[in-house]
């Protein structure tokens, strides 16, 4: 991973059209955590967080209630 490259968030925001109906079609299997759509995206979960947090901004996303406070927290499609 040392060498992966590090993509300027501009340039990750301008992805955020293509991979937000790959998010969507994940989370209707159920709620998942940044670091399996990260996982089944095949991407950094850096950039997977700037997605989750721009798609929960716009009320796509919404994160449910964590059981343990160290647990990561858990998205869902908004509604569902």
């Amino acid at each position: 991973m040392a060498s992966e490259r590090t993509r300027d968030p501009a340039e990750v925001m301008r992805d955020e059209m293509v991979v937000k109906d790959k998010i969507a079609s994940l989370l209707r299997e159920g709620p998942k955590t940044i670091p399996e759509i990260a996982d089944a995206l095949r991407c950094p979960p850096r950039e997977v967080t700037l997605w989750v947090m721009a798609l929960r901004r716009y009320g796509a996303l919404e994160e449910l209630p964590k059981a343990k406070s160290e647990d990561y927290y858990r998205y869902r499609l908004a509604g569902e």
